[in-house]
């Protein structure tokens, strides 16, 4: 997870996760949404990329979570892209919202 809420000012936070195959990054898209909807009722205001699977965004408007296939998210690098970004620990986000 990275803190890129005072470098771009449209979200507050970016979730980088990666699956080794188009299914394995469907799956875990859905599973997002799945999870998020029946923990929050939140759904996400836009999905991008699920057609294809080689990277899905899922805005939820104070978060976008990036679902990649390795092969993508390795030749994309958002981490070294964001790398001014502070990251956030899982235990810390949990913390957060409860």
């Amino acid at each position: 997870m990275l803190d890129v809420g005072d470098i771009i000012g449209i979200t507050d936070a970016f979730v980088i996760t990666s699956g080794n195959n188009v299914r394995q990054v469907k799956t875990i898209a859905e599973e997002v949404e799945r999870q998020l909807k029946e923990l929050s009722g939140s759904k996400p205001l836009q999905v991008e990329g699920l057609s294809d699977a080689s990277w899905v965004l899922l805005d939820y408007g104070d978060f976008v979570v990036h679902v990649f296939h390795t092969e993508t998210r390795a030749y994309y690098d958002l981490e070294r892209l964001w790398s001014d970004a502070p990251r956030i620990g899982w235990e810390e986000a949990a913390a957060a919202v409860s």
